[in-house]
């Protein structure tokens, strides 16, 4: 591939990851983290849950929502129908988000569906 498809293939890539949800595996946020030492946002979700898909359908589709969680955080999501947990923790109900530290530590607990200004007010001061 020359140099000039190459760089259009770059800025594609990039900036099709502006619009769209990037969920990574748990071992791939791990790795990434090691590079970038921003928090795993963990969301554990379930395919039948009504207020998962009310966060999909309301936030995370939202491509400037996206964009701010992308800058903070390594977004991971977990089905609970389909995954195993991660974390030594217990999931009583969905969603529920998680923020990791380095460490694996949680810096953050949040149950529940939000709207976009509610999710930013409760993810902002996450370091």
């Amino acid at each position: 591939m020359g140099t000039i498809k190459k760089v259009f293939f770059l800025i594609f890539i990039l900036s099709a990851s502006l619009w769209a949800t990037e969920w990574l595996n748990y071992d791939q946020a791990k790795a990434l983290q090691k590079k970038n030492h921003k928090p795993i946002m963990l969301d554990i979700m379930r395919n039948t849950c009504h207020f998962c898909k009310k966060m999909d359908q309301d936030v995370f589709s939202n491509k400037e929502m996206i964009q701010w969680l992308q800058e903070r955080f390594i977004l991971v999501q977990i089905n609970l129908d389909e995954d195993l947990m991660p974390i030594d923790e217990e999931v009583t109900f969905t969603p529920t988000f998680y923020f990791l530290d380095e460490s694996g530590k949680i810096l953050k607990k949040i149950p529940g569906s939000w709207n976009i200004q509610d999710f930013k007010d409760l993810t902002r001061n996450i370091k």
